[in-house]
């Protein structure tokens, strides 16, 4: 080490002592490699490469030191690693020895310090260790700190940490930042009240298309839907009274006929449609008169009203199902009925058979039709007789369970077309029913019974009136439907009441009048009989015939009404569709 000192030579650590204008300097490169130096004694040209390599295998292994100071004054030697002149060191455990003034210094009395002095093998970023002056704390000759080591602390194994200082916990800061989140409440409450409207974030500004939709919602599709329906109501009406009315009268003419004849004729499609009609109704009579109604009225009051309710969900899904079974059954009659009437005299045999084949096939269907639409009456007879407000448990949890099945669904437009006939189809059948208990109210009721009838079937009726509004009012907006689909709707039916090609015959109203007036007869045949006088055979025969043809004189009068009010408004409607094509809108 003297002899080092003797010979002129200066270490690292001796340059690091020195003060000069760039040991301050933070930008010096802190690179992982050590660049090559060139650095010679003043006065002492450079050396070639080859006697650097000499120097360099003749170096000895030499431990450096650097002179510290602890806080006492007394002075230590501080372990800096190997020298350079060690073969067995690595590069990051060198020092680089310096002779005297660097070619790249520009000041000749301040020789310059190699950069990328000390190789980062702590593990943390290069910002963290500073510059070179920083790493190696030292003294200068006063015994005070160099102003720029300090928060610098080296360590045994070579490893240079930043000790805490007091710029580095910034308490103004710190305290500002709490009287801020301290604050954060009010600025967020402020601004919600000057944010403008409270609902921004989940709803957005209505336009026309939004109030359109409002509109149809709550006004045109409500009225659309319920004259749509009321129509269909009366369509279904008109063919059940013809069923009763038209068919017999036009039976009596065709016997008649053969009578003034007395020469077999082959009969005409329309007359093998109403022979096979009238033995399906015949049949559906005969079968429900057999049916004992006290005993199956017992057995459905015994039934807690949650049982009703299941009860009547049951009953209402056999009877759609049976209407649409039971109306391709008498269509598949009646395309046999015109095989018989237009085929050869070759093929009429089989053309008979399968006639036959279909009518024994809609018989069991119309017979089982009529059970479920008389149990159904039953039900609801049993729930507006009842004290116990099954009626109104009835009516809230079978139209809102209607709501559910169908009001969050997809539906195409033509699935809502054949859903509003359905409702149609239902609101005859509910008529029914009334019908029914009304029956019921006249043989068995005690005491004044019309008041109390006349509110249940008027909560019943305002009830299904209102659920099928609701239900038709929200899935035109779920599925955008325009109101307008309704006014098509309801000028396919008017053209199937005049009976007008239409495009498309999945339109049409389907409806089988046959079940419903097997269950009207068997209705009223108890009330002809209770008010039938005593007395001879021949007198009690007379009064039936009389009470009949009384009867079919008022429900053909009341056909006649319907048929010709339906036809009158049809032809109005669909005029005026044929001239506002382009503005259904304004019904």
């Amino acid at each position: 080490m003297m002899a080092a000192k003797a010979g002129g030579r200066k270490f690292s650590f001796d340059l690091l002592n020195l003060n000069g204008p760039g040991d301050d300097d933070p930008s010096l490169n802190r690179s992982s490699t050590l660049p090559a130096v060139n650095c010679t004694e003043p006065g002492t040209p450079s050396k070639s490469k080859s006697g650097r390599r000499k120097r360099k295998n003749k170096s000895t292994n030499r431990q450096l030191t650097v002179p510290t100071t602890n806080g006492n004054g007394n002075t230590s030697q501080h372990d800096i690693g190997r020298c350079n002149l060690e073969p067995g060191c690595s590069q990051s455990d060198r020092i680089v020895e310096v002779g005297g003034e660097c070619e790249g210094s520009s000041d000749g009395n301040r020789p310059w310090v190699p950069e990328n002095l000390e190789r980062n093998t702590s593990g943390r970023p290069e910002s963290d260790i500073g510059s070179t002056a920083d790493r190696f704390p030292v003294r200068n000759g006063s015994g005070a700190k160099h102003p720029s080591s300090s928060g610098w602390r080296a360590k045994s194994n070579g490893v240079v940490s930043r000790l805490e200082t007091t710029d580095s916990l910034d308490w103004n800061r710190l305290t500002a930042e709490k009287s801020d989140m301290e604050k954060l409440p009010l600025k967020y409450l402020m601004g919600e009240i000057a944010g403008g409207n409270s609902l921004r974030m989940t709803t957005s500004v209505g336009n026309e298309k939004k109030r359109e939709r409002v509109y149809n919602t709550m006004f045109h599709v409500p009225w659309r839907c319920e004259l749509l329906i009321d129509v269909g109501f009366f369509v279904c009406l008109d063919s059940f009274l013809s069923l009763l009315t038209i068919m017999p009268a036009r039976i009596f003419m065709t016997f008649w006929r053969f009578l003034c004849i007395r020469q077999f004729q082959r009969p005409s499609d329309t007359e093998l449609s109403d022979f096979g009609c009238l033995i399906v109704l015949f049949c559906g009579v005969v079968v429900l008169e057999a049916i004992d109604i006290s005993l199956i009225y017992h057995i459905i009051r015994g039934q807690g009203t949650i049982k009703l309710y299941v009860l009547y969900n049951v009953l209402e899904i056999f009877d759609k199902l049976c209407q649409s079974f039971g109306g391709d059954a008498l269509q598949v009659l009646f395309n046999s009925a015109e095989g018989i009437a237009g085929c050869s005299k070759d093929d009429v045999n089989f053309e008979l058979m399968r006639f036959i084949l279909d009518q024994t096939i809609a018989v069991p269907i119309v017979l089982v039709h009529s059970f479920i639409l008389l149990a159904q009456a039953i039900t609801l007879s049993t729930c507006i007789v009842a004290h116990n407000n099954a009626l109104l448990a009835l009516l809230v949890s079978n139209n809102f369970a209607e709501i559910k099945s169908s009001v969050f669904k997809r539906f195409s437009k033509d699935n809502l077309h054949s859903l509003a006939y359905f409702d149609a189809v239902e609101r005859f059948h509910i008529s029914t029913f009334l019908s029914f208990v009304l029956a019921q109210y006249v043989l068995e009721a005690e005491g004044p019974w019309f008041s109390s009838f006349a509110f249940n079937a008027f909560l019943v009726i305002v009830c299904e009136m209102f659920i099928d509004v609701i239900k038709h009012s929200f899935l035109a907006k779920f599925n955008e439907i325009k109101p307008a689909a309704y006014s098509e709707f309801l000028e396919d039916l008017c053209k199937q009441t005049l009976n007008m090609e239409l495009e498309n015959e999945r339109r049409n109203l389907t409806f089988v009048p046959i079940a419903p007036a097997c269950v009207v007869i068997r209705v009223l045949s108890p009330l002809y009989a209770e008010h039938l006088p005593h007395g001879p055979l021949p007198w009690r025969l007379m009064w039936i015939l009389f009470s009949t043809a009384i009867t079919y004189i008022i429900l053909l009068t009341v056909k006649m009404m319907v048929g010709l009010s339906l036809n009158l408004y049809a032809t109005w409607y669909v005029e005026r569709c044929q001239n506002k094509k382009n503005d259904l809108h304004l019904d």
